[in-house]
């Protein structure tokens, strides 16, 4: 009997550190769990922050190239102005060339000058505005002046054009100046 009673001892000894193997496997799978979980929480708020890091990047991207396509623009539109003048005045030198001089060479060159001026407008999408018969249109021209009405020009429309404006696009780079039928 006193085998039997040291192979109860013996087993029931081999099963209380099993228990206890079993619930420190347990405590253990628990606290492994949770990390798991803390883990994938992390992980998941980590790719979230980095999405939208990423979308605010790309964002910021497409906000710098549009302020880069418009800083450009506008540089562009500022030559064009400031060019506008010299166009002017080479077009009423053309306009206004005495009739002792048509066929010089020379004024033939200067004509050429405005045609390459008027070549450079239209590549740049610059469409002149000469809006002689038009109703007047404020944001388009500048009255400086006021006509008699008649049939040929009834009152509001544009009777001449004193100064060609210029657009591009929806921007004006100069208004016309024009007279108005009162």
């Amino acid at each position: 009997m006193s085998d039997t009673t040291n192979e109860e001892t013996t087993t029931t000894e081999d099963v209380r550190p099993s228990d206890e193997a079993t619930a420190q496997e347990v405590s253990t799978a628990s606290i492994d769990a949770a990390r798991l979980e803390q883990a994938e929480r992390e992980a998941r708020a980590n790719l979230e922050g980095w999405q939208r890091e990423r979308a605010d990047f790309q964002n910021y991207k497409r906000r710098m190239e549009q302020q880069l396509r418009e800083a450009k623009e506008l540089g562009a539109h500022d030559a064009i102005r400031r060019m506008l003048p010299i166009i002017d005045d080479f077009s009423r030198a053309v306009d206004n060339i005495p009739t002792d001089l048509v066929g010089n060479p020379w004024v033939n060159g200067t004509a050429m000058i405005l045609k390459k001026f008027d070549k450079l407008l239209e590549e740049l999408s610059v469409q002149i505005v000469d809006p002689i018969g038009q109703p007047f249109d404020p944001r388009l021209h500048e009255a400086v002046g006021m006509d008699e009405a008649s049939e040929a020009y009834p009152s509001g429309t544009v009777t001449a054009t004193l100064q060609r404006g210029y657009v591009s696009g929806e921007r004006v780079l100069r208004q016309a100046l024009v007279r108005v039928a009162s």
